[in-house]
């Protein structure tokens, strides 16, 4: 029997731009011939169908039956990658269309959907989940225009993922997490994820050809934490080493992982050979061309996992080495075609020999280079830039402008010399929790870039070291890979807060249009890597600090005071704060206020707190001045009450952070232990969170690692158990410093701290893995108890 409620058919084509017609960019016909590559061996419409459907039934399984998708041709489609959006009346006896269907885009239809005409919106779980309570009941489905909409992609690629976003937030992931991941990527429109998992247990198999046993392996990779790090050259056996059953899982997980990609019409990108080797290699051939690189973090040069072996490019050993590892890739996953990436850490101006290792395994592969390292690195001047990029024949390399939302490279390269690029946003570093964005740089910068003269770009990406957080900079950046020109974000803000929450409520309104310009407005040309007191604390000596008051401004409004060292010390780094924190206290009222009709929605709740969180930070960071200030001027008393308000607010914002599963530890913990398959294992993998989040790689008894709180985040558990703790124990050097009357004994602070650092990374004590407590309740008992003060802050 036919339906007798209306069928949504979301209705659209992939098609590769191959014409000059239809080009958005040079670039794009640069990589002409790798879009056909890619249109040919894409999996078959019913594969497709079959894959978009599954991700229908997970989001919105009641109405499976009512959302249709199909392909209209290419001529339908303006000869350009879209989807099309059309209501159908399903009657009986009504012959259908007979259309096919592809499916990135008709997901990203599915959500657009969803989005402008449902009020819908879709968050990672752990940043509120998705509200599909906005959706209205089956028979009464918005309708849209007969004629339909339709909406192209103005450039090929939507590139997603960071080498290191595998180890800061995937490292623990099962293929449940997986699956779920792979379903937003689909309806946000990605098509080119970076697909990082289980290589080494295709380097096991390669490195055996080359006489490397498993011994030499051990202390080649590192642990299941710090595997980016390993990969990359920078570390070796640190954290390891690896269980033959994790090699084993990891390669099983990566191909369940490619073969959802592949199904869903998505073109994974996988690593090549950057010339990272065991450090065995060089006794196995002694006269190849390998090389002992430099320390990189370690506190003292430890070889034990420091300074790691490079082979040149230009050494023959490097085509066979390189050669070898694409084909057991392509062999161990079962892909016809892939983009293969090369860290760009390692990199020799040599590009043509390893362009030519990479395609003696595969003649159609793509060098994707992270360009980092044209962004830092001195060295790599136009001459340099040029040598290499010119090194590799035109559209067989392609750059991703790493950090393109602060610092884009395509203007001062001339848009990277004539070579295809991918506009990329960074925003996230190590994982941390941070409000922070640059909203209208998202919104106009891919769309200047494509539109500048001669463009060579061919697509729009997010290459975050770590996910799940500011939900909002992902929904917009998102939408870029579809949108043709410039975002107003005021009126598109007001949309994402009604959105967001289910409904339109003026004062979250005025709220969000509070924070757009201030937390996500930082446009004073640095970067947000949080240092804030509590999850950075300070070591350094207190009398190095000053306490002079700097003013900054923004928009005539003083916007910070910072602790600014002394000459010749730069042991305190302090937080970055680049708006008003009076203007950003307006917005968390607003929120309290209206918490009320919002506070069943969970979406709300992860806001909630993280704005309040966000708050007591930053008043965290002020208090901590002050209890410098009173010991500088010797006050005990001060020095004494001010401390204990200091660990009280911790506290306190550790049980807020229990209020939402986004900000617990415990699950990152119970992830890690549960990939173990005994006891010793469990142990290993537990000690791997444990330290990537506090201090690594290594440390002496009174030295700390360079990479201390690194990767540090705002957890209810961590609050509690390590960074109070730790608080603690330099504010009793500061009494027992004036009690006593001698400076502040550094290296005891510093041997208790590490001490205490070393004891909770071997600790077992279990945490949480569900939320407990009321959101607005916490929120509103902390704003009364720290924030409404006009004191609270000085500006």
């Amino acid at each position: 029997m036919a339906s007798l409620f209306p069928a949504i058919s979301l209705v659209f084509f992939v098609f590769s731009i191959l014409s000059t017609a239809h080009s958005s960019t040079i670039g794009v016909d640069y990589i002409s011939r790798l879009l056909e590559i890619q249109e040919r061996e894409r999996a078959s419409p019913s594969v497709q169908v079959a894959a978009a459907r599954g991700v229908l039934r997970r989001l919105l399984p009641s109405y499976s039956s009512v959302f249709e998708f199909r392909i209209v041709s290419k001529e339908q489609c303006g000869g350009e990658s879209c989807f099309i959006i059309k209501i159908i009346l399903l009657l009986l006896g009504l012959e259908l269309q007979k259309f096919w269907v592809t499916g990135v885009e008709v997901l990203a239809g599915l959500h657009w959907y969803l989005k402008y005409w449902c009020g819908s919106h879709i968050s990672w779980e752990k940043t509120g989940g998705a509200q599909l309570n906005s959706i209205p009941n089956l028979g009464s489905l918005p309708r849209v225009q007969d004629t339909g909409i339709l909406v192209q992609r103005p450039i090929p690629w939507n590139y997603y993922q960071n080498a290191v976003t595998s180890s800061y937030t995937f490292a623990w992931w099962d293929w449940e997490r997986w699956e779920k991941e792979i379903d937003w990527m689909a309806l946000h429109g990605i098509n080119l994820p970076l697909a990082f998992t289980g290589q080494e247990a295709i380097w096991q198999k390669v490195f055996k050809k080359f006489n490397i046993s498993e011994v030499d392996l051990d202390d080649f990779f590192g642990g299941p934490a710090f595997l980016a790090w390993s990969r990359m050259g920078n570390l070796h056996r640190w954290g390891g080493p690896l269980p033959q059953s994790w090699l084993d899982q990891q390669l099983i997980l990566q191909k369940k992982i490619i073969t959802r990609m592949y199904e869903l019409g998505m073109n994974p990108v996988l690593p090549a050979f950057s010339g990272n080797v065991p450090a065995a290699l060089a006794n196995i051939f002694p006269s190849a061309k390998i090389a002992r690189l430099g320390n990189w973090f370690s506190v003292k040069s430890d070889l034990r996992w420091c300074c790691t072996y490079l082979l040149d490019a230009t050494d023959p050993l490097f085509i066979e080495i390189g050669r070898a590892f694409i084909e057991q890739q392509i062999k161990a996953t079962l892909l016809m075609r892939t983009l293969h990436l090369l860290m760009s850490q390692i990199i020799s101006l040599l590009g043509a020999a390893v362009f030519k290792g990479m395609q003696s395994g595969d003649n159609d592969a793509v060098w994707l280079i992270q360009g980092w390292l044209f962004s830092y690195d001195p060295f790599w001047r136009p001459p340099q830039m040029k040598a290499l990029l010119h090194s590799v024949p035109v559209g067989r390399l392609v750059v991703l402008d790493l950090f393109a939302e602060v610092k884009p490279i395509w203007i001062t390269s001339e848009q990277f010399y004539g070579v295809p690029y991918i506009w990329c946003m960074l925003h996230n570093f190590a994982g941390n929790i941070e409000m922070y964005g640059i909203l209208d740089s998202i919104a106009s910068g891919p769309v200047e870039a494509r539109t500048s003269e001669n463009s060579t770009m061919v697509g729009v990406g997010m290459s975050m070291e770590g996910i799940e957080q500011n939900p909002v900079v992902y929904d917009l950046m998102s939408e870029m890979a579809f949108q043709h020109k410039k975002v107003d974000v005021k009126a598109w803000i007001d949309l994402y807060s009604t959105r967001r929450y289910g409904r339109s409520d003026p004062l979250i309104q005025d709220a969000w249009n509070v924070l757009y310009h201030t937390v996500y407005n930082c446009t004073d040309g640095a970067y947000d890597k949080n240092r804030d007191v509590i999850v950075a604390f300070p070591d350094v000596d207190p009398f190095l600090i000053s306490l002079r008051h700097k003013r900054y401004h923004h928009n005539g409004k003083p916007i910070s005071r910072r602790a600014v060292l002394k000459e010749n010390s730069d042991s305190y780094d302090h937080p970055h704060l680049w708006y008003s924190t009076s203007e950003f206290l307006r917005a968390l009222e607003f929120f309290i206020t209206s918490g009320e009709e919002l506070s069943g929605s969970n979406t709300y709740s992860y806001d909630l707190v993280d704005l309040t969180r966000q708050a007591l930070a930053k008043y965290a960071n002020e208090l901590f001045l002050k209890i410098i200030e009173s010991y500088q001027s010797n006050d005990v008393n001060g020095v004494a009450n001010l401390s204990q308000k200091f660990l009280d607010l911790v506290e306190d914002m550790d049980t807020l952070l229990a209020c939402h599963e986004g900000f617990l530890l415990g699950p990152w913990l119970e992830s890690a232990k549960q990939l173990a398959e005994d006891k010793e294992q469990e142990r290993q993998f537990e000690w791997n969170a444990r330290t990537q989040i506090t201090m690594w790689f290594d440390n002496t008894e009174d030295e700390a690692s360079l990479l201390r709180d690194y990767g540090n985040k705002y957890w209810s558990g961590l609050l509690l158990d390590y960074y109070g703790p730790r608080a603690a124990i330099y504010f009793k050097y500061l009494m027992s410093s004036l009690e006593n009357g001698h400076g502040f004994p550094l290296k005891d602070w510093r041997r208790e701290w590490i001490k205490l650092t070393n004891n909770w990374q071997k600790s077992r004590n279990n945490f949480p893995v569900d939320s407990n407590g009321n959101a607005l309740i916490i929120s509103r008992w902390l704003y009364e108890k720290y924030l409404r003060s006009p004191d609270t802050y000085h500006h």
